[in-house]
């Protein structure tokens, strides 16, 4: 009885550290020490929530009043017809007054089938890609779409002297294919004109899970990603394809992801190179605080972070509101605002809390990131930090790991190989239908 009776006590107490930790944990906890972003870093931001916002419009040649769309300036608008569900609908738009390409990709739309297929299509550790692991639907989605576009975007860039930035923003599922479409612009700048990466900017509104923490890092410099204070999606390490399995009891989902990463060391999912994190450099949208009712003017807090990357699930009744990218806009709307008015402003008292002081330009921001991911050994690929935890990680994706053994070789590309191969090596499947339709008898 005594023996039982202490089983039940660790068991309570280990409940009641699990409820503690999980309804103490706010939102605005994950990026309490990061610096505020400066205005000018954050003024596209705005700026790209609406364009992303009006591929969702289904009459972009009589935009909104509320829209800042120049129908003459749409090059093109791409929607699900047109793309057979290889990626989401898709407007090109070319900003002259601020010298910009963008391309703008919207998000899971949940009555297509297209979309869930795109998610569906991925294992864990499935796509190696640059040295890292990749969303292998993402990246396929994403291969398709430059490959359809590349010649647009060219001609773009190089008719208008090549002064122009190149702009890819997505929301949700799209800011997965964006930043992995990034990735691949940034090593097959060739294929748009040889431009070059200082030319090349990503915006992911509020971001999927696509990439291995390695990759989020190394590109935090040219992918920049927007999350609004509870948002789940960023946080979620679930695998996308089962969060929209369960996409009917979402909450039930959520809170079963919440107990079991609470009692996961730091370390050992810093040591699992095939983890996918929230892209590059994070921007964090706060508007609420702990046991305050209603929202207060929006704080931006910005950082490169390689620990502690969004990798708790916040129990919030906002936690699916604020992934809505109409939302999302008006914050950061609201944000630029605080911004401009606050920097003509003297601040005389110190901050309740303390925060790190943005001393170093981005660039160096970048660096002390990378090397802060060398020291803690995070590896590009199957090393020996995963074999350390590897027993337990074989035994859980055995069947995995033989059919990675026979096909992974063939569908593993290096960012860095030629285009052709790319090519070959990502949209293989769809390029065999391809040929044996065009060799069938009409």
């Amino acid at each position: 009885m005594a023996v039982a009776g202490g089983v039940e006590f660790v068991l309570a107490l280990g409940c009641m550290r699990w409820a503690w930790k999980r309804c103490m944990h706010v939102g605005s906890d994950d990026s309490a020490s990061w610096a505020s972003a400066t205005k000018d870093e954050f003024e596209p931001v705005p700026r790209i929530c609406s364009r992303i916002l009006s591929v969702y419009k289904n009459d972009t040649e009589n935009p909104q009043s509320s829209s800042s769309l120049d129908p003459k300036c749409l090059i093109k608008r791409v929607i699900y017809e047109q793309t057979l569900g290889r990626a989401p609908p898709y407007i090109i738009y070319l900003d002259h007054e601020h010298k910009e390409i963008v391309l703008a990709i919207r998000g899971l739309n949940l009555i297509k089938e297209s979309d869930y297929k795109m998610l569906l299509d991925n294992k864990l550790g499935m796509q190696k890609f640059d040295g890292g692991y990749v969303h292998h639907g993402l990246l396929k989605s994403a291969v398709w779409l430059l490959n359809e576009e590349k010649e647009t975007l060219k001609d773009l860039w190089v008719n208008n002297g090549k002064e122009y930035s190149m702009v890819f923003a997505g929301h949700s599922l799209g800011s997965g294919v964006a930043s992995l479409l990034t990735i691949i612009a940034v090593n097959h700048g060739d294929q748009l004109g040889g431009i070059p990466r200082n030319k090349i900017r990503c915006y992911a509104v509020a971001p999927a899970r696509c990439m291995s923490l390695n990759l989020a890092v190394k590109y935090a410099d040219v992918i920049n990603s927007i999350v609004l204070q509870d948002d789940f999606l960023p946080r979620t390490t679930t695998p996308l394809e089962d969060i929209f399995k369960s996409i009917f009891c979402l909450p039930c989902l959520l809170f079963l992801v919440c107990l079991r990463d609470t009692f996961v060391p730091e370390g050992r999912k810093l040591r699992d190179p095939r983890r996918l994190y929230a892209p590059g450099r994070m921007y964090h949208i706060v508007e609420r605080k702990f046991c305050r009712c209603g929202r207060f003017p929006p704080e931006v807090r910005t950082a490169i972070p390689v620990e502690g990357r969004f990798e708790h699930i916040v129990l919030s009744c906002n936690a699916t509101s604020d992934h809505a990218i109409i939302w999302i806009k008006s914050e950061t709307e609201k944000a630029l605002q605080t911004m401009v008015e606050g920097s003509s402003e003297t601040i005389v008292t110190p901050p309740k809390i303390q925060k790190l002081q943005r001393l170093q330009t981005l660039e160096k921001e970048h660096q002390d990131a990378m090397e802060r991911a060398v020291s803690l050994n995070i590896p590009h690929t199957e090393t020996e930090a995963e074999t350390q935890d590897g027993k337990e990680a074989e035994s859980s994706h055995g069947d995995h790991e033989g059919e990675k053994a026979s096909g992974t070789k063939s569908e593993s590309s290096n960012a860095r190989s030629k285009w052709d191969e790319l090519l070959n090596n990502v949209l293989q499947k769809d390029i065999q239908a391809a040929k044996e339709d065009a060799n069938s008898p009409k």
